[in-house]
C-alpha cells in the first residue's frame, strides 16, 4: 500500500505547490503562430497526450508503494489515452446520479476504498529547453490527483474542472524524464461536484508542458474603459511579471491593420494602456475580435480582444448599452463515447448547430469548459454564463431536506476557502474571454455565507460583469443577504410567475431563467408562451432551456445491437434512469423536434397581418446589433397545398429592434375550393460563420380571407343508389353491404370489425374508443394520477346498441358506452352515432361526459388498426415533422405525403410519437392507393404507427421495441399537449384535454385514391 498524506478529505488543503491561477494563453515564438492559436506550432509547447501506462485500483489502499519511483516497473501495466475518462475505456462503474451522492454523505470524508487510478508516462525535453522555467498544466482531472516527476513528489490538486499548473523546473532535466501521476475518485471536494451527469474520472482533459524564460509575463488582466457614446474605448492592461523585462504590446483588427502599440519595462505588476478611436464593438450577432500580441524577450502571447460592454439599468441587462435577451442553452460537456473528454471538432459541432437555430447563450452547466471553448465562443459569437465547479444538491436530500440542510456546507466556515478557489480559478483564467457575460457561483448548492464570500471576491476583482446565482431565489430559504448578486434568477418558473415579478415595480433586478422548458423526450412544449412575456417585459432578460443534449452511453445489447444507454443500465446505485436523456439534440448531435420548435420561437424575423386583404405584413427585426441586410424574403400561396403564386420580396434593410409594413404581391382569389394559405419565408443569401447560404431562418403562415367552397371528395354519392344498401343482422354482426363494399358492426361489443372495399379488408382489429397514450417523459408525474384513475386500461363497457335503416337509406347505429378500467368507476360516459352510407362512407359522432374530479386526459379519439401493407400516409395538415397543441410553432400546413416509418420519432426512452395535431384531412394506404380516407368537420389529431401505445409504454429503450407489420391509425378529438413537467411547471391549463362534455365527429371512407 503506498504511504501518503491525506490531503483528499481536508476541505481547507487545496492543493500542494500548485501555482497561482493566472489567465489562460499559449506562450510562442512568434506573431502568425500566435495569432493562429494552434498550440503544437510553439516551441514552448509539449503536449503529454498520448498513451500513459495506467493501472485501475478498486481502493487506494491496494495502490503499489513505489509505482511512482525511477526503477518502478510497470511493463505490465495497461496502456490508457489521455485525455480520457477511465470509466469510458472500461474500467470502473458507469455511474449517472443526478441528486443523489454515489458515497455516504459524511463530509468531508469518503469511502475507504476509494478507486484509483496511477498513471505513468515516460518523455523527453530537448536541450533546446535548457535555462528555461518548465511548467507542466492539467487542465481536467477528476477528482484529485498526486503528482510525481523523476521519483520525486511535486504536488497535489483538487477541483475537477479548472486548470492545476506546477513548475517542475528543479525536478526534470534534458532527455528522458518521467512524470507520476495518482488520480483518486472520490475526495472532499466530491461533495461540491455534484452535480446531474454522468460521473467521470480521470485525467480527462489535455495535458501539456510549457516552458517559459526566467524572466516571463506571468499573467494579463485586460480591462475595458468606454466613453459614455462608445467613440473610444481604453483598453487598460494589467501584467503580472516574474521579473524585469522589456513588454511590447501591438493590436490589430480584424483585417489585420496595427491599429496601436505601446511599451513598458519594469517587473512585479505592470499597467499599459491602449486606446481605441471609434471601436468595432463584439456581440453575439456581430463577433469582431481585435488581436492584443504582446512581446516580451522571445515570447509571444497573442489574445482575441472584443470590444464590449455589459451593464444594468433600471433592471435591463444590456450588452453595448443596448438591451438583450438572452437566448440560451445549458450545456454540459457530453460525448457518448469519450464522456466528459470533448475534441475539438465536437465542440466546433455544437456551436454551428447552436448557431444555426438562433441560440445566442450559453450556460456551462455547471463547471467551466475547456478554454478552447470560450475562445470559440468568442469567435463564433456567444454570450457565456460561466459557472463554477461548484455543485452540492446532495446534501439537502441525505439529511431528508431538513431545515438548513440544503445550506449546510455553503454556511461552514471550514469549506469556506473550497468555494471561493473555485470562483477564483474559474475567473482568473477566463477574465479577458469577451464572450462571457456572467459569472455563475456554481449550481444548487444553498446559498450562505461561503457564496456571499465567492461574490465578494469576483465584484473586487472583475466589476465589469454581473454575478448570477439562482441558488439564493427566497423558496431555498438562504441567506436573507442578496445584495451581492445582480441578477434575479430562476429555474423552471412558470410564465404566470415570470410575468408577475416583471410587473412588479418594487423588483428592480433582471430576472433571468437560467433552467427552463426541461426539453426532456417529446418535449418541450411551451416554449413560446415563455418567449411571448419576456418580449413583453425589458425586466425579463430570456433563459436557457434545459438542456442541449442526451447524454446518452454508447452502448450494445448482448446480441450486438447499439443503443444508447442511460442511469441503472449498467447496475449503476443509486441511479436516475432516463433523467439524463432531456436534450435538444441527440447524443450524436442530431436535432430533436424541440431543437426545431426552439429555432422558430428565438427567429430573429418576425411577421405580423395587417391586412391580408391588401397583402400588407408588419415585419419586425429582432437582433439586437444587425439590420436585416443579407436576409431575403420569400413568398408563396397554396390552395390545400397547390401552389398558386409565389416570389421574391427581395431584401429589406430593417434596423434592429425595428420594424416596417411590406406588401406581398398576391391576388386573392374569389373562391377556393380548400384553405388558402400564404407563406413568408427570410433565407439567409450570405453565409456567416455559423449559417450557410440558403438555409431557412424563420417563416410565418397566414389564412386568407378567401371564401372556401369545400370539395366534396370523399363524401360525394353520386353513382350510388341508397337502396343498394342492404344491411341484415346475423347473430350480434350486423352485415352492410353495397356495390362495393362490406362492413360489419359487432352489436354486443359496438365496434366495427370489418371495413373492406372490393373484398380489400382496411382494418385487421376491431375499431376501438381510447383514452391513453405512451406517457412522454414530462407525464412522469400526471401519468401516477393516470394510472391511479385506471387510464391506462380503460376498455369499452357497452350499455346498448341499436340500429336502423332510415327512409333516406342510410343506416344508423347508435351505442351507448363508458370507458373505464379495474378498481375505478368509470372514466366517462357516452353515445356514439354510427351512419352508414351507400358509397360505404362511415360517419361517426360521438357525445361523451367525463368524471367530473378526474384529472386531464391525455387524448380522446378513434384507434383503428389496419393490416400490413399499410405504409403510405396522405394528409393536409401541420408538418412535415410532430406536432401538438403547444408544440406546433415550427410546423408548416401544407399537403404532405409520407410514410408510416417516417411519422416515428426514435426518442431513446420510448414514448407518445408522430402525431399530427390540426390535420383536415388523411389518407392511410398501401402504395397503391388501397385504404382509408379520414375527414371531420373540425381539425384532429392524427398518429399514425407501427408500435402501439401500450408497446410504447412498456418499452424503457428503443431497441426493445417491436415493429408490428400492422398500422395503427389514432385519429383524436384532442391530444393533451407536452409540456415540460419532467422538471418543469405543470402543462398550462389551455393544453389539457380537460373539458367534461364534448362532442367528435370524423368520417371514415375505403377508397382506392385513383377514384378520388
Amino acid at each position: 500500500m503506498i504511504s501518503l498524506e491525506n490531503y483528499w478529505e481536508n476541505p481547507r488543503l487545496l492543493h500542494v505547490n500548485r501555482e497561482q491561477p493566472r489567465a489562460y494563453y499559449i506562450p510562442y515564438a512568434d506573431t502568425v503562430s500566435a495569432k493562429e492559436r494552434k498550440r503544437g506550432r510553439s516551441p514552448y509547447y509539449q503536449t503529454l497526450n498520448g498513451n500513459w501506462k495506467f493501472k485501475y485500483y478498486d481502493s487506494i489502499a491496494k495502490v503499489e508503494e513505489s509505482f511512482y519511483r525511477e526503477e518502478a516497473d510497470i511493463s505490465a501495466w495497461d496502456t490508457l489515452l489521455v485525455p480520457s475518462c477511465w470509466q469510458a475505456k472500461g474500467y470502473d462503474q458507469l455511474h449517472y446520479t443526478n441528486v443523489n451522492y454515489p458515497i455516504p454523505c459524511d463530509p468531508p470524508y469518503v469511502p475507504d476504498t476509494n478507486p484509483a487510478g496511477s498513471y505513468v508516462r515516460e518523455f523527453r525535453i530537448s536541450d533546446t529547453w535548457d535555462g528555461k522555467e518548465k511548467y507542466v498544466v492539467f487542465e481536467g482531472v477528476n477528482s484529485c490527483f498526486y503528482l510525481w516527476v523523476n521519483g520525486v513528489f511535486v504536488g497535489f490538486s483538487k477541483g475537477s474542472r479548472i486548470p492545476a499548473e506546477f513548475n517542475i523546473t528543479d525536478y526534470v532535466h534534458s532527455g528522458l524524464n518521467k512524470m507520476a501521476v495518482l488520480v483518486l475518485k472520490w475526495c472532499d471536494g466530491t461533495y461540491i461536484e455534484d452535480q446531474d451527469l454522468w460521473r467521470y474520472s480521470g485525467i480527462y482533459r489535455d495535458v501539456y508542458l510549457l516552458a517559459r524564460e526566467k524572466t516571463h509575463i506571468r499573467d494579463v488582466f485586460i480591462r475595458q474603459q468606454f466613453d459614455e457614446d462608445y467613440a473610444s474605448v481604453s483598453l487598460q492592461l494589467e501584467i503580472e511579471a516574474t521579473g524585469k523585462q522589456n513588454i511590447r504590446a501591438e493590436l490589430y483588427d480584424a483585417e489585420g491593420n496595427e491599429i496601436t502599440r505601446s511599451e513598458i519595462e519594469g517587473h512585479g505588476s505592470l499597467a499599459m494602456r491602449l486606446q481605441i478611436h471609434e471601436p468595432v464593438l463584439w456581440n453575439a450577432e456581430q463577433p469582431y475580435l481585435y488581436q492584443l500580441s504582446l512581446y516580451s524577450g522571445e515570447e509571444v502571447l497573442s489574445f482575441s480582444v472584443g470590444i464590449r460592454s455589459v451593464d444594468i439599468v433600471d433592471g435591463v441587462f444590456r450588452i453595448n448599452g443596448r438591451p438583450v435577451k438572452l437566448k440560451g442553452v445549458n450545456r454540459h460537456d457530453s460525448h457518448p463515447e469519450l464522456g466528459q473528454t470533448i475534441p475539438i471538432n465536437h465542440m466546433i459541432r455544437d456551436l454551428k448547430l447552436m448557431k444555426q437555430h438562433h441560440i445566442n447563450t450559453i450556460r456551462t452547466a455547471h463547471y467551466p469548459n475547456d478554454p478552447r471553448f470560450l475562445e470559440l465562443c468568442n469567435e463564433y459569437g456567444f454570450y457565456v454564463i460561466d459557472e463554477g465547479d461548484l455543485e452540492c444538491h446532495g446534501i439537502g436530500i441525505a439529511e431528508n431536506w431538513a431545515e438548513g440542510a440544503f445550506h449546510k456546507l455553503s454556511a461552514d466556515p471550514e469549506w469556506q476557502q473550497a468555494f471561493v478557489d473555485r470562483a477564483e480559478r474559474m475567473v482568473e483564467r477566463d477574465k479577458n474571454q469577451a464572450c462571457i457575460v456572467m459569472w455563475s457561483l456554481g449550481n444548487e448548492s444553498g446559498y450562505d455565507v461561503n457564496h456571499i464570500a465567492m461574490a465578494d471576491w469576483i465584484r473586487q476583482r472583475d466589476s465589469s460583469r454581473p454575478v448570477h446565482y439562482e441558488g439564493a431565489a427566497p423558496a431555498y430559504k438562504g441567506h436573507e443577504n442578496t445584495e451581492c448578486l445582480d441578477i434575479e434568477s430562476r429555474m423552471y418558473a412558470s410564465v404566470s410567475e415570470i410575468e408577475a415579478y416583471a410587473a412588479e415595480p418594487a423588483n428592480t433586478k433582471p430576472m433571468f431563467l437560467c433552467e427552463y422548458s426541461h426539453a426532456m423526450g417529446n418535449g418541450p412544449g411551451d416554449l413560446k408562451d415563455y418567449w411571448d412575456v419576456i418580449y413583453r417585459y425589458p425586466k425579463l432578460m430570456g433563459g436557457c432551456v434545459w438542456e442541449w443534449c442526451d447524454h446518452g452511453v454508447k452502448a450494445r445489447t448482448s446480441d450486438g445491437t447499439p443503443y444508447y444507454a442511460y442511469g441503472g443500465d449498467f447496475g449503476d446505485k443509486p441511479n436516475d434512469g432516463n433523467f439524463c436523456i432531456d436534450g435538444l439534440v441527440t447524443p450524436d448531435r442530431l436535432p430533436h423536434n424541440g431543437l426545431l420548435e426552439l429555432k422558430q420561437v428565438l427567429a430573429p424575423v418576425r411577421f405580423e397581418a395587417v391586412d391580408l386583404v391588401q397583402g400588407l405584413v408588419k415585419i419586425t427585426n429582432l437582433y439586437d446589433f444587425r439590420d436585416l441586410r443579407g436576409i431575403a424574403l420569400f413568398w408563396k400561396m397554396e390552395e390545400e397545398g397547390r401552389l398558386l403564386a409565389q416570389g421574391k420580396l427581395g431584401e429589406y434593410i430593417v434596423p434592429p429592434q425595428q420594424h416596417e409594413v411590406i406588401q406581398v404581391p398576391y391576388t386573392l382569389p374569389e373562391a377556393a375550393k380548400g384553405q388558402v394559405i400564404v407563406t413568408l419565408t427570410c433565407i439567409a443569401e450570405e453565409g456567416t460563420i455559423g449559417s450557410v447560404p440558403g438555409q431557412e431562418l424563420s417563416f410565418a403562415q397566414f389564412e386568407l380571407p378567401v371564401t372556401v367552397e369545400k370539395e366534396i371528395r370523399s363524401s360525394s354519392h353520386q353513382g350510388y343508389s341508397d337502396s343498394g344498401l342492404y344491411v341484415h343482422r346475423q347473430g350480434h354482426e350486423l352485415m352492410m353491404n353495397g356495390l362495393d363494399f362490406q362492413h360489419i358492426f359487432d352489436m354486443y361489443h359496438g365496434c366495427f370489425v370489418r371495413i373492406s372495399r372490393n373484398e380489400v379488408d382496411m382494418i385487421s382489429q376491431p375499431a376501438e374508443f381510447t383514452i391513453w397514450r405512451a406517457p412522454t417523459d414530462n407525464d412522469m408525474y400526471i401519468r401516477k394520477e393516470w394510472i391511479d384513475e385506471g387510464y391506462d386500461r380503460a376498455g369499452m363497457k357497452l350499455y346498448q346498441s341499436t340500429w336502423k335503416k332510415q327512409e333516406t337509406g342510410e343506416v344508423e347505429i347508435r351505442v351507448t358506452y363508458s370507458l373505464g378500467g379495474y378498481i375505478r368507476r368509470p372514466i366517462m360516459q357516452g353515445e356514439a352515432i354510427w351512419t352508414v352510407y351507400a358509397n360505404g362512407e362511415i360517419r361517426l359522432h360521438t357525445q361523451v361526459e367525463v368524471r367530473e374530479e378526474l384529472p386531464y386526459l391525455p387524448r380522446f379519439g378513434l384507434r383503428l388498426t389496419m393490416p400490413e401493407g399499410n405504409e403510405e400516409v396522405e394528409y393536409y395538415g401541420n408538418g412535415p415533422h410532430e406536432s401538438y397543441v403547444d408544440k406546433r410553432n415550427s410546423v408548416k400546413r401544407g399537403r404532405y405525403l409520407t410514410t408510416v416509418d417516417s411519422m416515428f420519432e426514435n426518442y431513446i426512452m420510448p414514448q407518445e410519437n408522430g402525431s399530427r395535431y390540426g390535420t383536415e384531412w388523411a389518407t392511410v394506404s398501401s402504395e397503391l392507393g388501397m385504404g382509408l380516407h379520414f375527414t371531420s368537420p373540425k381539425a384532429f389529431s392524427m398518429n399514425v404507427s407501427h408500435y402501439t401505445s401500450d408497446e410504447l409504454t412498456r418499452a424503457a429503450h428503443s431497441h426493445e421495441l417491436r415493429k408490428s407489420k400492422e398500422t395503427f391509425v389514432h385519429l383524436d378529438y384532442q391530444m393533451s399537449g407536452v409540456g415540460s413537467n419532467s422538471c418543469g411547471p405543470q402543462l398550462l391549463e389551455p393544453y389539457r384535454l380537460n373539458q367534461k362534455t364534448f362532442g367528435f365527429s370524423l368520417n371514415i371512407l375505403p377508397i382506392f385514391k385513383e377514384d378520388i
